[in-house]
């Protein structure tokens, strides 16, 4: 598991390299042609800031540091600003920001088997430090192709819409939110194991494919044009009975049933027709 790290501040440790750098010119300067000893002097000061500057260590905002000790994990840094440890340790920089994932359309099958084109926008960024440098090979490759998986398994498990299939509870095109809350969480199962935080997910593009994406248009229509009618007859139904109870109530004009059988028939081609209709004046009897 992860386990953060306090080292110490690393101003110290950069007051002794400055020291250790100007008295090792110091007794190299003053010892090449007077007194050897100065010289070891001047190397064993040299060693000892080459040693020193190795432990010290800058860490910028949203930024970590994962260390290892010869193979062993010792720990994770993640305040920022400038800090000494052993020099021995081995590091591992690592981004702690957020990070967009806008992944390529993808051409898959929904659950109904029409071929479609989905591509989704993924914001995420690592929170655990330990598992996304050990746990996976490369964690950005693996947030990559589990996203991609993530999103051929969502667009398999459901219908694009419910043309096909009436009873679906969720479509891709119309669940909106929760079709978008499905796909983190998926995420989140698969990218855990990475120490990978899903902080948002959305579907960015939604169509058919090219292949069918005409006679679905012409479905989609013709489902339309069936519902518009449908609301029209019903609205017709309504006026033509309205128009005979008023008749009726206000005694306006007496109808037998064929009268009103002919009636009916010419409300409902005008109610009903897509042009207007061409009126006809009938300068006789009503029988004529």
């Amino acid at each position: 598991m992860e386990k953060i790290l306090k080292p110490m501040s690393g101003y110290l440790a950069l007051v002794i390299c400055l020291l250790l750098f100007v008295a090792g010119l110091y007794f190299l300067i003053n010892g090449v042609d007077q007194n050897a000893t100065f010289v070891i002097l001047g190397i064993i000061c040299f060693v000892a800031f080459a040693f020193f500057i190795k432990g010290l260590m800058i860490i910028n905002p949203n930024h970590s540091r994962v260390l290892t000790f010869f193979g062993k994990y010792v720990g994770s840094v993640k305040e920022n600003g400038l800090f000494f440890i052993n020099p021995f340790y081995s590091s591992q920089k690592i981004s702690l920001r957020s990070e967009n994932l806008q992944g390529q359309t993808l051409k898959v099958n929904d659950k109904m088997g029409n071929p479609i084109e989905i591509g989704v926008v993924i914001v995420w960024k690592v929170g655990d430090t330990y598992k996304a440098a050990f746990e996976v090979e490369r964690y950005i490759d693996f947030v990559k192709m589990q996203s991609e998986a993530a999103v051929r398994h969502l667009a398999m498990s459901f219908p694009y819409d419910n043309l096909e299939d009436d009873h679906a509870p969720i479509t891709l095109r119309e669940g909106g939110e929760k079709i978008n809350q499905i796909l983190e969480n998926e995420l989140t199962e698969r990218l855990h194991k990475a120490g990978i935080v899903i902080q948002e997910a959305r579907i960015s593009h939604l169509a058919y494919a090219s292949e069918i994406a005409g006679a679905m248009l012409q479905r989609q229509q013709a489902t339309a044009i069936v519902a518009a009618r449908i609301k029209i007859v019903e609205g017709a139904v309504g006026m033509v009975d309205l128009a005979l109870k008023k008749l009726s109530q206000e005694n306006i004009v007496e109808l037998d049933d064929e009268r009103k059988a002919a009636m009916v028939s010419n409300l409902m081609v005008v109610l009903c027709g897509e042009k207007a209709a061409q009126p006809i004046l009938n300068t006789g009897t009503l029988y004529n």
